[in-house]
């Protein structure tokens, strides 16, 4: 531990969506405590969230403004460094770009990851590659007021004005671990089993006729702004200093070949910022997390079905109704609201039905919880099926679950005593080398050369 050092400033840079940010903040927090300063670069909607929770923060833009407003400070638009532009008239919410990019193109979760390479994948990494470029120069503005003595972006896409910088940064993949190819793995995004290769070859070959040219420009694109040339197919590039994923050892994956010295498994971050929570009385029997995620949640028909099947169990049930809470109702054994402290209600659980996120899917494991898995996008099937595969769940088809399996699954899982005792131990294991300290750790490291 090196927090006796002198104080450093440390700028986060997450993507911009709820997950990565979260696990930032834990991972700030704890430096911040040390008596660091911890800047954040965040998206104009998510203003004052982070500094509503101690830390700086300096705005910037991923794309223009909405119609009828205009690009603040923080904007990466051709005005952001004149100061001279109005407020923004329309008031956006935090991620606001990624709730609307998930409803217009929700039809094409109900499809196979196979066809989601075409109808989402494909566009999710065009939009990510068109904000990596319109931000460019904002980034380079903050990092050249802040000199930082380290950058730490936790983001699935580059950023060249980070390696441009001369500044050592730091990598957090907070995604599920496939996203570090292995001959002996699945292709990331896929949710195939590590045990059938078959439809593995397909998978990566369409993979590549998709996002191949546009890998190839953007790397281009990365080496016309300073940073290093991109691996093949690869959208971001390992950092020479230090990289960290999240995975805990009882999902974390049998490689071929080891990684790189310069990655290390956190296996967790857990924040522990979130408010306090009081759990219902325990007598009236067993009580179960729902939450899809802030992206997930947003399809109602989904939440809606959910509810409904849920409402006929004979189990109470806290549900993180999430952006569309105000469409649809709860039934009598729930209760829940557009925003939950998730890290606060988990210890009080028995269960947690998920979308599979990286963060769920992990804070899962910390606070010893089996999952029942519904994956929507990207790594979220993964999660589901290394979940199913290693016993620590149960993965259902998101869209198609017949509501008997739903409630065997249930029932089936709050009766495992087997499964009970395994996530205690691996509960115990977790708490007691809690990630967010050891990711503070290692950055220090850096900071301190």
């Amino acid at each position: 531990m090196m927090g006796d050092q002198p104080g450093k400033t440390f700028v986060f840079f997450p993507e911009g969506a709820f997950g990565p940010t979260n696990n930032c903040v834990g991972i700030g927090d704890v430096l911040r405590r040390r008596g660091h300063r911890v800047v954040f670069v965040i998206e104009e909607s998510f203003k004052g969230t982070l500094e509503a929770k101690g830390f700086e923060e300096r705005l910037m833009r991923l794309g223009p403004a909405p119609h009828g407003g205009a690009s603040g400070a923080g904007s990466a638009g051709p005005d952001a460094s004149r100061g001279d532009v109005p407020p923004q008239t329309e008031v956006e919410v935090p991620g606001q770009f990624w709730k609307d990019f998930i409803r217009d193109t929700a039809p094409v979760f109900r499809r196979s990851t196979l066809a989601q390479l075409e109808g989402f994948i494909t566009p999710t990494w065009q939009a990510l590659v068109d904000g990596a470029r319109y931000v460019d120069t904002r980034l380079t503005e903050i990092f050249d007021e802040l000199t930082p003595d380290v950058i730490i972006e936790d983001n699935v896409v580059g950023f060249p004005a980070i390696a441009a910088s001369g500044r050592p940064w730091v990598r957090i993949a907070s995604c599920n671990p496939l996203e570090l190819k292995d001959a002996d793995l699945p292709p990331v995004f896929s949710g195939y089993a590590v045990d059938d290769r078959s439809g593995w070859r397909e998978f990566q070959e369409e993979y590549r006729r998709r996002v191949g040219q546009m890998q190839e420009e953007f790397s281009e694109f990365c080496a016309e702004n300073g940073a290093p040339r991109l691996p093949e197919l690869e959208f971001i590039d390992e950092s020479p200093w230090l990289n960290l994923y999240l995975y805990p050892a009882e999902l974390d994956y049998q490689r071929s070949r080891a990684l790189p010295a310069t990655w290390h498994n956190l296996e967790t971050s857990v924040r522990s910022t979130d408010s306090p929570w009081d759990p219902p009385s325990r007598d009236a029997g067993r009580l179960i997390y729902v939450s899809l995620g802030s992206l997930g949640s947003a399809d109602v028909a989904l939440m809606e079905r959910l509810v409904d099947v849920l409402s006929r169990t004979a189990h109470r049930y806290v549900v993180s109704k999430g952006p569309q809470h105000d469409a649809y109702e709860l039934a009598g054994n729930m209760v829940g609201a557009e925003f939950l402290p998730q890290t606060s209600i988990l210890p009080h659980v028995d269960l947690v039905i998920t979308h599979g996120g990286n963060n769920t899917t992990t804070e899962c494991m910390y606070f010893g919880k089996p999952m029942i898995v519904l994956p929507i996008f990207w790594d979220q099937h993964d999660n589901a099926q290394r979940v199913h595969e290693t016993s620590h769940g149960v993965h259902l088809p998101t869209y198609s679950f017949e509501e008997k399996d739903l409630g065997a699954a249930i029932d089936g899982l709050l009766g495992d005593e087997s499964l009970r005792h395994r996530m205690q131990a691996a509960s115990k294991r977790l708490q007691a080398r809690p990630g967010t300290r050891r990711a503070a750790d290692l950055i220090e490291e850096v900071a301190a050369g």
